[in-house]
């Protein structure tokens, strides 16, 4: 067993790495929650593989275990299903005292936790995060969220968990896309922010020789050092969002049907920063090689057919932008990120950032 304490003002809680603790969630669970009643929130092919074993080990320490699963996917992260799982949580009985776990990915994660923040003023929280990508990025750091018609996690909060459970086990059970699609993340994280991490994915030949059980715990700790500085999303944090601008804006065009969120992040973060290298803003060379980190886990680069107008007016709608513009995170070169901000006078800007054209004596 691993563990890493997240220690923000006024409030901490740990991260747990081992692998086979979901078999033993009783136990662990035991050590930080003194209640009775458990609202175990899941989709229905987590539940389906897991359910049973999960609920036995919560069972087995005494505790009252309701499972509510909603399916999978992107479009669970909706009004309607939230407004679901709200009345099943209220007729499963929860209440203040009672316990939320989050068991899941990243939807799971973000729908679960933002009823978890919301309902009757807040219950207790914990996630368990059974995807790559939300086990190196979406259970840590307490956003948590809903989607509109509008946009992606518009409606959301801020709300930490009493723990987060990581069991590298669960991705055994992961298909080879959605593991590629948590690389997507630990690609952003390297660009970022760890030009070791980085060359050491260029040194891999595939996903088969990532070791995991050593590259979670360090996005972890990557994410967990950036939400200590800057937990409520205003400066530092907003690193995290590197090519997040221009994927979200791709996932919310093609109506979440035709790119994962780690495939969409890796065609902005690789648009982005092309761009970014034709206008002198990064470094020559960044692209070249944040491409080839791409290609080796087989992850999507190239902007697709797309009506740029649309694109522009779906990231103008972006939660992480405010009155003087929008804030775009660039590279410096691999390992180094900063934030960008472009006014909206100056949307030309994100014309040419999608073209790859320089727009002279702008920015």
């Amino acid at each position: 067993m691993f563990k890493m304490m997240v220690e923000i003002p006024g409030y901490s809680y740990p991260i747990i790495f081992e692998r086979g603790i979901g078999s033993r969630l009783g136990s662990e669970t035991k050590k930080i929650f003194r209640g009775q009643n458990i609202a175990l929130v899941t989709d229905e092919n987590v539940a389906r593989i897991y359910g049973r074993e999960i609920r036995e080990s919560l069972e087995g320490q005494g505790f009252t275990v309701n499972i509510i699963a909603v399916p999978p996917g992107e479009k669970s992260k909706s009004l309607s299903v939230l407004e679901y799982l709200y009345n099943s949580l209220l007729d499963a009985g929860t209440r203040r005292d009672s316990l939320i776990i989050a068991f899941g990915g990243g939807v799971v994660g973000d729908l679960g936790g933002f009823a978890a923040a919301t309902l009757m003023r807040g219950i207790p929280l914990v996630q368990i995060p059974t995807t790559l990508l939300a086990q190196i990025d979406s259970s840590i750091g307490g956003k948590v969220a809903v989607d509109l018609p509008r946009g992606k996690n518009l409606v959301g909060a801020f709300y930490q968990p009493k723990a987060v459970y990581i069991d590298f086990n669960f991705l055994n059970t992961l298909e080879k896309r959605f593991l590629r699609d948590g690389l997507g993340e630990v690609v952003k994280y390297a660009a970022i922010r760890d030009r070791k991490l980085f060359d050491y994915l260029l040194d891999c030949s595939g996903e088969e020789c990532v070791d995991f059980e050593k590259v979670i715990p360090h996005c972890c700790f990557i994410k967990k050092e950036i939400v200590v500085e800057d937990e409520k999303d205003r400066g530092e944090r907003m690193l995290l969002n590197f090519g997040h601008t221009l994927g979200h804006a791709l996932e919310k065009y093609f109506h979440y049907e035709k790119f994962t969120h780690g495939e969409a992040v890796a065609v902005g973060m690789y648009v982005f920063t092309e761009s970014s290298e034709l206008m002198g803003w990064t470094k020559k060379g960044t692209a070249v090689l944040l491409k080839r980190l791409l290609d080796k886990f087989f992850l999507p680069s190239s902007l697709p057919i797309v009506k740029v107008d649309r694109i522009v007016e779906i990231i103008k709608e972006d939660k992480k932008n405010f009155d003087t513009g929008i804030n775009t995170v660039l590279l410096e070169e691999p390992g180094k990120a900063y934030i960008k901000n472009i006014s909206f006078q100056n949307l030309d800007l994100i014309y040419s950032l999608l073209s790859g054209q320089l727009v002279e004596g702008k920015g």
